[in-house]
């Protein structure tokens, strides 16, 4: 197998360093506040600490993987936006005039732009052109990509990811856009979760009630078309998926492998978690869930993989605009774990010797 090869590379997520995780317990009880009182803030730093093998965890360099690509079946009206809007917003990515560009300047997290499908030629001399095919096939009339299509836009993902970590980069969000994506997660998150498509599909780009009608429409017919293999994600993820979905998922299990974290955005990017989550459960202790998008899948997806949000702010845009927002609940965690006095050191008396 090839140093890329996704099932090798999640073959390689280990546990989270329960040593760490008890010395970062400890620690968090010698502090100079009342055991338990930061209440989640306490919890993330001590997983930091289980994921980086560090008692006492540091984020230097952070940044949020945007793979961006188009979808087949958006000929069939499920998106209020026609696919031209796709490569339109990935200029605007790179120009730094989206949310996402603003957002991650604010959490001084660097943008990264993947070209991983999307349906036209893009000149831009920072977009990272890794593009697997020219969208996806429609699904309501086949598999949106083949098995090979599936496994080479995991490998993108996985070698986008490894080339990110030896640059120093040390935690990783994850966001996308692509008109019809929406369509696709619904899919992807019916068939894993066993759960009907008319509970996990919402109004992605801002669908009226005849609209969403149709777009729980063509999903059902897509997967009674396609029969995914419900036991198998990445057939799952060929079948109906999509390659900024198949991107992130590689991007997932290349830093859950090598002890990054990473901070999973909204209802697109956490289908690609629920199918790296599928191929092995361990991945689920390096992630934090950003947020609770207002795409009601999304909340099932979170449950299924026991994740609860950092924040819920009613968002619903994507490009990793919650998983950003999240960087800085994190870095607060990390920041009181280790630059808070102990009692020791503050000369505060513990409670345990009053």
């Amino acid at each position: 197998m090839s140093t890329t090869d996704p099932l090798n590379i999640a073959a390689k997520i280990q546990p989270l360093d329960r040593q760490m995780i008890a010395l970062a317990r400890d620690r968090q009880r010698q502090l100079t506040k009342p055991t338990g009182s930061l209440g989640r803030l306490e919890e993330i730093a001590i997983q930091m600490a289980g994921i980086t093998r560090n008692v006492q965890p540091v984020i230097k360099r952070k940044a949020v993987i945007v793979m961006v690509a188009d979808h087949g079946v958006t000929v069939e009206g499920v998106s209020a936006y026609p696919a031209e809007v796709t490569p339109q917003m990935v200029l605007n990515f790179l120009r730094g005039g989206a949310a996402i560009n603003v957002l991650a300047r604010q959490a001084h997290a660097e943008v990264v732009v993947v070209d991983i499908g999307v349906a036209a030629e893009l000149s831009h001399p920072q977009v990272l052109a890794r593009k697997v095919a020219y969208g996806t096939a429609n699904m309501l009339h086949g598999p949106a990509m083949t098995r090979q299509q599936t496994l080479q836009a995991l490998e993108v993902g996985i070698a986008v990811c490894e080339s990110l970590l030896v640059q120093g980069i040390d935690l990783i969000a994850t966001g996308e856009m692509g008109i019809g994506n929406t369509t696709a997660a619904s899919a992807v998150v019916s068939c894993l979760a066993g759960v009907p498509v008319r509970l996990v599909t919402g109004r992605g780009t801002g669908i009226n009630d005849m609209q969403l009608a149709h777009k729980i429409d063509i999903i059902e017919r897509a997967i009674m078309q396609n029969h995914p293999d419900t036991s198998d994600p990445l057939d799952v993820l060929a079948t109906v998926g999509g390659l900024e979905i198949a991107g992130l998922v590689g991007v997932m299990l290349a830093a859950t492998a090598r002890r990054v974290p990473v901070v999973i955005d909204g209802f697109i990017s956490g289908a690609a978690a629920l199918v790296a989550f599928r191929m092995n459960p361990l991945m689920r202790d390096y992630c934090f869930a950003g947020h609770v998008s207002v795409e009601r899948g999304h909340q099932i997806i979170l449950q299924q993989m026991k994740l609860l949000p950092l924040l819920d702010l009613q968002l619903r845009l994507g490009e990793g605009t919650g998983a950003v927002l999240a960087l800085h609940i994190i870095e607060s965690a990390l920041r009181t774990h280790s630059e808070m006095a102990t009692f020791a050191e503050a000369g505060v008396t513990d409670r345990e010797e009053a």
